[in-house]
C-alpha cells in the first residue's frame, strides 16, 4: 500500500533509502521528499522525540468551529478502531476523539494527549507534518511513516484553512489500522475540513455583522431608509457600474485601516465622498465602516445593497460571507460552492443611513478582510494582464522572460525560469533532471548572485525545483533559511542569496499539454511575509498560462527551424565555377517564419550566366515547398537556353498547372494552392556586356554603374506567375565591366514603419559606393536597408560584372561552301597555336569540321564560327537554320550519323541555343586534353571499314 511502481514494499523501500539505497521508483514522491527531508534534519527513525506545549488555546475559534465536526465524526465512528484528531498550525494537537473509547487507555500519550507536536521537523513523515508540509489532503500508510513507533499506522490529514485569508489554521487527522483504509475516507475527512472551515466563515460573518449592530447602535437609525425592497439604489441616479467603482475604493479603504475621506470620480463628471470611521463591536472586534456622500442636489448616496435576511439567518451568513482569494487553495475539489459567496466588503452588511451621518453605510468589515479582498483582486488584476502580456511572441526565451516581469515585484522580487536546451530548440524535453540552462534571471535589483543566464545548472534530487519536477506540485519553501534541501545544493551560493535578504521561495513546473517544460522559482525578499498558499496558488496559474505560451512557442519553433533547414537546403548551397560575375548573396527568414524568397546563379553556354530571384507568396512549410519547385523547374528551362521571357512563359504555366493539380486532387482537403508567386530573370552576356532581363510580378533590380550612380531600369512589369495568358516582355541593359546588378525581393523595401520611397534612398545611399565587392555591398544593404523585424523573407544577390578579353574571342564569317571547311580548320589551328593552347588542336579541329560541315550541308546562311577561350575552350557554329540536329547511334552499315556521337565523345559538354536569327551549335572542350587524339582513334577503330 502506498506505493507507485514495482514490487518493493514500503517496509523494505525504507530500508534501502535509509542505507542509501536507490528508491526513487518505488516510493510515492511526497513521502521520498518527506524522508529526504526529515534525514537532512538529523532526525532517526528511533530518535524522533516530539515536543510538548502547554499553552495551547483549547478554546479559540479553531476548537469552537470545530467541536460540532468532532462530534459527529465520533458519533460516526464509534466502536471502531478510529483516532481523529485536531491540530493547529503548528502541529500541535488540541484535541482528541475515539471511535471506541476504551483506545484512549491502551494507547501511548503521544497518541492520547493533547499537546505533543507532529510538524515534520520532529515527527519526521507522519499524517499531520506531511500535510502542513504538502499543504494539501495527504495519506501516510504503515512503514510510510519515518518514525519506528508509528510503523502500525496509517493515517489520512487535511489542512484546515481560514476562508477568509486561506491560510492554514489547522489540520484534521484520522489515525487507523491500515487494514482498516478505505478510499471513501478522503471523502469524509475532506468534507469534515470543509464543515469546519464554513463554520470559521460564519464566524467571521457574525463577528462583522456585530461590528455594523455597533456602529448602528452609536448613530442612531435614520427615519427614512432610502433602499427598495429588491435592494436596488433608490433615487439617486448610480446604476451597478457606479456602486462597483465605489465598494472596489470602499475595500481599498478598510485594507488601510485609517480614518480618510476620498472623492471617487464616477462616469458622467460625477462625484462621490467616501468616509472612513474606526468602529469596535461589544466584544471588542475592530473594524472600519464606509459611509458616501453625494454632492447636491442629491446630498446622500442610498444603500447599495440589501440587508437580506436578519442577523442569523443562515442565508443571510452564505451571501455575506467572503470567498478566499483566488487560487487560495480552499479546497474547491471539496464539492463546497467556494466561488458562489460574496464577500462582506462588497455586499449585504449594509443598513438605512444612521441619524446624523455624513452618508449611508456602503461597506463595513475589520481591516484584515478588506486586505484580502483587495489582495483578491489585484491577483485578479495580474493574471487578466498576464493574459495579455505574456505570449506576445512566438520566441521561447521572450516569452519565459515576459513571465519574470509580469511576477516581479508584484507577485515574487526574483525570479530565475530554467529550460533545457531540446525546449530552446523547438524539440520535446526528455529528462528535466538533467540539462537545464538558466534561460531567465530577473529580479528588483541586477545584483542578487543568481547563477547567470546562458549556464547549465545541474539540481539535486532534494531540492524544491526538482521535487516540484518529480511530483508536479508547485513546492513553496516559506522559510529558506531553514530549507536544509535547498541549502545544500549549493551551501556557498544559497548563503549569498540568504544574505541578501531572500527568505522565501516558491518552485512551480512549467507544465503544458502534459509535457514538463521547465521550472519557474519565485523568490521573496523585500517583503517581510513569507509566501503563502494564496501565492503559490497565484503562481501556479502564472506558469500554468506561460507554459501554453512556451509550448507554443517550442512548437512553432520546432516547424521554423524544420522550414528553414528545408528551405536552405533547397537554396543554392554554392555556386558553380564561372568568370561572367562575382557574386554575394544573403537570405533573411522573416521574423514571423520562413517564406518562398529563393535566388540562382545559373552558368549558361557562351560564357553566359543567369541570375535568377524569385518569391512565393506566403509563409511555412508549403511556401518552401513551392520555392523548391519553382527553382528546380527555373534551372531545367535554363538548361534549355531559353531567352527570360520565354523561361518566365513556362513558370507562368507551370504555376497555373500547380494550381489545377492541387485543387482537383482532393476538393475535401482545401489545399492553399499557390496563391502567387513573382520572378526576375535575368542573362548576362560577358562577350557582348549585355543584360537582357525579364519580369513577373517582381521589383526591378537596381544597376549601379562604375561611376556610382544608381539606377532601377524601367523593365516592362510582367503580370505575377500563374495568371496565364498575359506574354511577358524583355529589355536589353548595357553592364560596362564592373557594373554591380542587384536583385531582390519587395521583403527588403516592405517596411510597416516606412514608406518605400525611404527604404529606395536607403538603398540608393547603400550601393553608390561602386569600389565596393559584392559581399562588402550586401553587408552594407543588410545594415542599412533591413528592418530590424522583416516581416517578410528578404532575398538577395548582388553580381558585379566582368568581360570577356576581346583577344580571347576569335570569329570567321563562312559561305555555305563545303570546299572551304579546310580553311577554317587551319585558321582554328593559328588562332589555338596563339593561345597556347597547342593540345587542343586536335580535339578542336575534329569538333569543328563536323559542326561546320553540318551547318553547310543542312543550315542556311550566313554561317559563323566562334572560338571563346575563357575557363574552357568554347567552339560555336551559327546558321540562320532554326533546324537542330540530334544524337542518334548509327547502324553498322550506315554511311553517316556518326559526326554528333564524335562531338559528344570529344566534347566535355555540347548543345544547341536557338536566337532570333536561327541557331547555335555549341561544344565545350578542357583546356587540356592529351587523351583526345588517343579517343578519336580509337572511335574510328570502332567503325567498321566501308
Amino acid at each position: 500500500m502506498g506505493l507507485v511502481a514495482g514490487d518493493l514494499g514500503p517496509a523494505r523501500a525504507r530500508e534501502r533509502f535509509l542505507h542509501g539505497g536507490p528508491v526513487a521508483e518505488g516510493v510515492r514522491g511526497p513521502i521520498l521528499d518527506s524522508w529526504q527531508r526529515s534525514r537532512s534534519l538529523g532526525l532517526t527513525p528511533e530518535g524522533c522525540e516530539l515536543p510538548y506545549r502547554q499553552d495551547l488555546d483549547l478554546d479559540g475559534r479553531l476548537v469552537r468551529a470545530a467541536g460540532p465536526v468532532l462530534d459527529r465524526l465520533q458519533a460516526r465512528f464509534a466502536g471502531r478502531n478510529m483516532n481523529v484528531c485536531l491540530a493547529d498550525g503548528h502541529g500541535a494537537v488540541l484535541q482528541r476523539r475515539f471511535g471506541e473509547a476504551s483506545l484512549v487507555r491502551h494507547l501511548a500519550a503521544i497518541q492520547s494527549v493533547p499537546g505533543f507536536v507532529f510538524a515534520e521537523q520532529f515527527a519526521g513523515t507522519n499524517g499531520i507534518g506531511l500535510a502542513l508540509a504538502e499543504r494539501q489532503l495527504i495519506t501516510v500508510y504503515g512503514a510510510e511513516h519515518f518514525a519506528e513507533r508509528s510503523q502500525t499506522n496509517a493515517c489520512a490529514a487535511i489542512p484546515v484553512r481560514d476562508p477568509l485569508s486561506g491560510r492554514i489554521e489547522g489540520v484534521l487527522c484520522f489515525g487507523y489500522p491500515p487494514t482498516d483504509a478505505d478510499a471513501g475516507l478522503n471523502t469524509v475527512i475532506s468534507r469534515a475540513a470543509g464543515a469546519i472551515e464554513q463554520r470559521l466563515l460564519t464566524q467571521s460573518s457574525l463577528r462583522e455583522r456585530a461590528l455594523l449592530q455597533a456602529y448602528l447602535d452609536a448613530r442612531g437609525r435614520a427615519a427614512a431608509g432610502g433602499v427598495t425592497g429588491n435592494g436596488e439604489p433608490a433615487g439617486t441616479g448610480l446604476d451597478w457600474r457606479d456602486e462597483l467603482l465605489l465598494k472596489e475604493r470602499a475595500a481599498d479603504l478598510i485594507a488601510s485601516a485609517q480614518r480618510a475621506a476620498v472623492e471617487v470620480k464616477l462616469p458622467g463628471g460625477r462625484r462621490v465622498t467616501l468616509l472612513s470611521r474606526p468602529v469596535t463591536s461589544p466584544s471588542g472586534v475592530e473594524g472600519v465602516v464606509i459611509e458616501a456622500v453625494l454632492p447636491a442636489p442629491h446630498e446622500h448616496l442610498a444603500v447599495l445593497a440589501d440587508v437580506g435576511a436578519p442577523p442569523g439567518d443562515p442565508a443571510a451568513d452564505a451571501r455575506t460571507l467572503t470567498p478566499p482569494p483566488p487560487g487560495s487553495g480552499a479546497d474547491t475539489a471539496r464539492g463546497r460552492p467556494v466561488a458562489a459567496a460574496r464577500p462582506p466588503d462588497t455586499a449585504g452588511l449594509t443598513g438605512p443611513a444612521p441619524h446624523g451621518a455624513a452618508g449611508p453605510v456602503v461597506l463595513i468589515g475589520e481591516p484584515g478582510v478588506g486586505t484580502y479582498a483587495v489582495a483578491a483582486r489585484h491577483r485578479l488584476e495580474l493574471l487578466s494582464e498576464a493574459s495579455t502580456r505574456i505570449g506576445t511572441t512566438l520566441d521561447v526565451s521572450r516569452t519565459a522572460r515576459e513571465l519574470a516581469e509580469m511576477a516581479v515585484p508584484r507577485l515574487a522580487d526574483y525570479v530565475t525560469i530554467d529550460l533545457p536546451e531540446a525546449v530552446l530548440r523547438g524539440e520535446e524535453p526528455t529528462d528535466l533532471r538533467t540539462g537545464l540552462h538558466r534561460t531567465v534571471v530577473h529580479g528588483i535589483r541586477p545584483d542578487c548572485p543568481f547563477y547567470p543566464e546562458g549556464e547549465p545548472v545541474a539540481l539535486r534530487p532534494t531540492t524544491p525545483q526538482i521535487r516540484c519536477l518529480t511530483n508536479r506540485q508547485p513546492v513553496l519553501e516559506a522559510d529558506l533559511p531553514a530549507a536544509t534541501d535547498w541549502i545544500a545544493q549549493d551551501a556557498a551560493h544559497t548563503h549569498q542569496l540568504l544574505d541578501h535578504g531572500i527568505h522565501s521561495l516558491i518552485a512551480v513546473p512549467l507544465l503544458a499539454r502534459g509535457i514538463a517544460l521547465g521550472i519557474a522559482s519565485f523568490y521573496r525578499a523585500q517583503d517581510p511575509a513569507p509566501f503563502g498558499d494564496d501565492d503559490r496558488s497565484l503562481a501556479q496559474e502564472l506558469a500554468a498560462r506561460a507554459a501554453i505560451c512556451i509550448d507554443n512557442a517550442r512548437r512553432f519553433t520546432r516547424e521554423h527551424t524544420m522550414v528553414l533547414a528545408l528551405q536552405h537546403s533547397l537554396l543554392p548551397q554554392r555556386f558553380p565555377e564561372q568568370s561572367a560575375v562575382e557574386v554575394a548573396h544573403r537570405y533573411l527568414p522573416a521574423a514571423s517564419g520562413v517564406g518562398g524568397d529563393w535566388f540562382d546563379v545559373i552558368p549558361l553556354s557562351g560564357t553566359r550566366v543567369a541570375l535568377v530571384v524569385g518569391d512565393v507568396v506566403g509563409h511555412g512549410l508549403h511556401a518552401a515547398a513551392t520555392m523548391g519547385r519553382l527553382r528546380t523547374a527555373a534551372r531545367n528551362f535554363a538548361e534549355l537556353d531559353l531567352p527570360p521571357d520565354e523561361v518566365l512563359t513556362q513558370l507562368d504555366n507551370l504555376v497555373a498547372r500547380l494550381d489545377r493539380d492541387e485543387g482537383t486532387e482532393d476538393p475535401a482537403a482545401d489545399s492553399p494552392g499557390i496563391i502567387g508567386a513573382s520572378c526576375l530573370y535575368a542573362i548576362y552576356d560577358p562577350t557582348s556586356q549585355v543584360c537582357v532581363m525579364a519580369r513577373s510580378g517582381h521589383p526591378p533590380p537596381a544597376l549601379v554603374h562604375p561611376d556610382g550612380t544608381v539606377d532601377l531600369p524601367d523593365l516592362p512589369a510582367g503580370p505575377p506567375l500563374g495568371l496565364g495568358g498575359l506574354p511577358f516582355e524583355t529589355a536589353a541593359v548595357p553592364l560596362p565591366e564592373g557594373s554591380q546588378l542587384v536583385l531582390y525581393t519587395d521583403g527588403l523595401l516592405a517596411d510597416r514603419h516606412r514608406d518605400v520611397d525611404t527604404s529606395l534612398d536607403r538603398l540608393r545611399r547603400a550601393l553608390s559606393h561602386p569600389a565596393r565587392s559584392p559581399e562588402d555591398t550586401c553587408e552594407a544593404v543588410v545594415r542599412t536597408v533591413v528592418p530590424p523585424h522583416p516581416d517578410d523573407d528578404i532575398a538577395l544577390l548582388v553580381a558585379r560584372t566582368r568581360a570577356l578579353d576581346r583577344r580571347r574571342i576569335a570569329t570567321w564569317d563562312l559561305p555555305a561552301d563545303p570546299s572551304l571547311v579546310s580553311g577554317i580548320r587551319a585558321a582554328v589551328t593559328r588562332q589555338l597555336t596563339a593561345w597556347g593552347l597547342e593540345e587542343t588542336v586536335f580535339a578542336t579541329e575534329l569538333l569543328l569540321s563536323e559542326l561546320v560541315t553540318n551547318a553547310v550541308r543542312y543550315g542556311t546562311a550566313p554561317i559563323q564560327v566562334r572560338l571563346l577561350h575563357d575557363r574552357t575552350l568554347i567552339c560555336e557554329v551559327s546558321d540562320a537554320s532554326s533546324t537542330a540536329p540530334h544524337l542518334r547511334r548509327a547502324a553498322s552499315t550506315d554511311e553517316g550519323g556518326r559526326g554528333l556521337f564524335l562531338v559528344a565523345q570529344l566534347a566535355q559538354a555540347w548543345g544547341t541555343r536557338y536566337t532570333p536569327d536561327g541557331k547555335v551549335i555549341w561544344a565545350e572542350c578542357a583546356l587540356e586534353a592529351p587523351g583526345a587524339k588517343a579517343a578519336a582513334e580509337r572511335f574510328f577503330d570502332d567503325i567498321p571499314a566501308l
